[in-house]
């Protein structure tokens, strides 16, 4: 099995205690996390050998990042240096009716301004298989979605799988960039493509069709959602899969949480988890998708079964604080058997 290359920025998250406002905080705890890090920590847990891709800062801070990764079982051999400094988000957690949220504080940081040809990437993709990419990195910056371009066209050149998280972020595009065109060119390259409803209306105008999901609330069912697969297939014709996730809120403590995958002929959908007492939602979508490139590279011929991979992997995350999803392929596989007493190993 080949190497898996994610591309990306990895961020300093602090975070009040517990479910303290920011306004209660006089500390904060530290974690280091990304969505494309997060999928890279995932794939290492695994035991995929993976490399994740970035621009960090020379200073105390970026080495810290650089060494959670390398913790991890991460490779950061293709690590560019350079800029002044690290990302930071602030993460204020919800509990029940009150929702999380999120403050950037990433203007230039050293990935933001990240310019084309500071990546060597015919030496980065040296025995990749599959490259990772999300609709977070281009929305940085315009640097950073040029980087983001020169990736995907190299790896196409290369025959090297690629997939995307379409990660739509309200907060960020705020440096002018034709948000439609730069993700429709990106996306074009993609074999495998992940997204909900808000990402795929708010960057392509695609929605369900006969249905407000607004007023659907965690009822919704996955026939829904195919014609928003079959709609991003006839946009993307290089894509051989088309994934949403489906995550019903009841509460900002309780989830539902399921998955269905599309391959142009046939609906594959899982179980619905109800996730409740949730420890920390961030992170979701990565593990998820670290759950279904670990799947559908282990399980080429069994994409149901890369599917129900994926949505445990991400159920279990949702119980781990921190941004990463710190579970082994064993953990995954018993949940998906059908056990979830938790009760004590021993």
């Amino acid at each position: 099995m080949g190497k898996v290359v994610t591309f990306g920025e990895i961020m300093l998250r602090l975070a009040p205690q517990g479910f303290l406002r920011f306004s209660q905080a006089d500390n904060f705890d530290v974690v280091y996390g990304g969505g494309e890090s997060n999928v890279a920590v995932s794939l290492a847990n695994y035991g995929i050998l993976v490399d994740f891709v970035t621009r960090l800062p020379k200073n105390d801070i970026g080495q810290c990042a650089m060494m959670e990764m390398r913790k991890r079982g991460v490779g950061i051999d293709k690590i560019v240096w350079g800029g002044d400094r690290l990302g930071i988000y602030f993460l204020e957690t919800g509990a029940v009716s009150r929702g999380s949220k999120v403050v950037y504080d990433r203007a230039y940081s050293a990935i933001a301004e990240i310019k084309p040809g500071m990546i060597n990437w015919s030496d980065v993709f040296a025995g990749a298989e599959w490259f990772h990419w999300t609709g977070i990195t281009p929305a940085i910056s315009q640097g950073a979605a040029d980087v983001c371009l020169e990736a995907v066209k190299a790896a196409s050149k290369l025959g090297i799988t690629i997939s995307t998280d379409l990660n739509y972020r309200a907060k960020l595009w705020k440096y002018g960039g034709d948000r439609e065109a730069i993700m429709t060119e990106l996306t074009s390259y993609c074999d495998i493509i992940l997204g909900n409803e808000e990402d795929a209306e708010m960057h392509f105008g695609i929605k369900p069709e006969g249905l407000d999901v607004t007023k659907h609330g965690h009822d919704v069912k996955a026939e829904a959602f195919l014609s928003v697969c079959q709609q991003m297939m006839e946009k993307f014709p290089k894509a051989k899969k088309v994934i949403t996730t489906l995550r019903g809120s009841i509460s900002a403590s309780h989830n539902t949480w399921a998955g269905v995958l599309y391959d142009g002929k046939k609906l594959y959908e899982t179980r619905q988890y109800q996730i409740t007492d949730i420890v920390d939602r961030v992170g979701g979508g990565d593990s998820f998708m670290g759950g279904l490139i670990y799947g559908l590279l282990t399980y080429p011929e069994d994409d149901q079964n890369a599917l129900d991979f994926a949505v445990a992997a991400s159920c279990l995350k949702h119980t781990i604080k921190g941004d990463a999803n710190l579970v082994t392929v064993d953990e995954v596989q018993k949940l998906m058997g059908g056990d979830a007493s938790g009760r004590v190993a021993r």
